[in-house]
């Protein structure tokens, strides 16, 4: 075993931490098991609290253009209260829930370019110390899979993905920060839309599929953004049509938005739909079903370009070991960014 130092506050001498997650993936509001590895130091310590932080890479957005931050949104405390005897080993099992909201890392088991990790604090004697990061890999849920696959086999192809620092508006949105995918458009709509973009919002039972269409101008007209979204159950996924659902969204998205003006902000709830039956008076339009190579080919070709700038060329599930020290590198302006995402 190999231990990790911490670093710096708990000084030399001081206990190390290794957290260790079971391997393979998890999924959002999924159980994340593993173990936390202490060996002691050079004196006997009393451990206040070992936290565990989930901690994501985000892009936010302002007036001097764009930057990223690493933004913790979920801590749990997973033990503490004991003392460590000097140049004793002590491991601590855990098992924790994470946030329905979780963004998803995976798909396919090819990486999309999220950065997630899991990062140990230690508590001695009131100071506190950050160890290692450990990549976090989620997979989605059976639902979302489903749809994502849907637009696959409708012909659109997958850009890339990432995670916006904001609150979408009349939604339930927990986390300070949400996932958007970008998907070409199939050629049916490649005329009228330049990409769509698929927000998930998870929760216990149900989720919410937010889809946002920058829609191409044209000689009389500027381009504009149109959204709509619908609530899905995460029951019966194997008893329903995707295909079918999802054509009938992208043409009440693409072809009904146009009353709503040149923008349409996420807080506009326009084409609401809910459950599984919204496809209904869509079911005559068939054209691209079943006839694409599915999101799984798709995102598996277009894998190397998924890093969003942040390593040309590399194969984004490398991504996360190329970047972990990324998270370290920002605990001084982390600060900021985690008290305005916990309001």
């Amino acid at each position: 075993m190999v231990f990790k130092r911490l670093l710096g506050s708990l000084g030399v001498g001081g206990p190390t931490v290794d957290t260790v997650l079971t391997a393979g993936a998890t999924v959002p509001g999924g159980s994340l098991s593993g173990q936390v590895h202490l060996l002691g130091g050079t004196d006997d310590f009393d451990i206040e609290h070992i936290t565990l932080e989930l901690v994501a890479r985000v892009e936010a957005e302002h007036e001097d253009g764009e930057s990223h931050g690493a933004v913790v949104f979920e801590r749990f405390v997973v033990g503490g209260g004991f003392r460590l005897p000097a140049g004793a080993e002590h491991s601590l099992p855990f098992t924790v829930t994470l946030p329905w909201e979780t963004p998803v890392t995976e798909l396919y088991g090819q990486g999309l370019g999220i950065v997630l990790g899991v990062r140990t604090e230690l508590s001695v004697a009131g100071a506190k110390d950050k160890g290692d990061l450990d990549p976090l890999v989620v997979g989605p849920l059976p639902v979302q899979e489903a749809i994502l696959e849907a637009f696959g086999q409708l012909g659109f192809g997958f850009r890339s993905a990432d995670l916006e620092y904001g609150r979408i508006a009349g939604s339930g949105q927990q986390l300070p920060f949400y996932q958007e995918i970008e998907l070409s458009p199939s050629p049916q709509y490649s005329h009228t839309v330049n990409e769509i973009e698929v927000t998930f919002l998870a929760m216990p039972g149900d989720v919410e599929v937010i889809l946002e269409a920058d829609k191409r101008g044209s000689l009389f007209s500027e381009g504009h953004d149109a959204v709509t979204r619908f609530t899905v159950s995460q029951g019966g996924v194997h008893h329903q049509d995707w295909n079918a659902l999802v054509d009938g969204w992208m043409r009440q998205l693409v072809e009904h938005r146009a009353a709503y003006g040149t923008h349409a902000a996420y807080g506009q709830d326009h084409g609401q739909g809910h459950g599984y039956g919204h496809h209904e008076d869509h079911h005559h339009h068939d054209s691209g079903h079943r006839s694409g190579p599915g999101m799984g080919t798709v995102v598996a070709a277009g894998a190397a370009g998924v890093a969003v700038g942040v390593v040309g060329g590399m194969v984004a599930a490398e991504v996360v070991d190329e970047i972990g020290d990324f998270f370290e590198g920002d605990d001084e302006d982390e600060g900021g960014e985690d008290e305005g995402g916990e309001d």
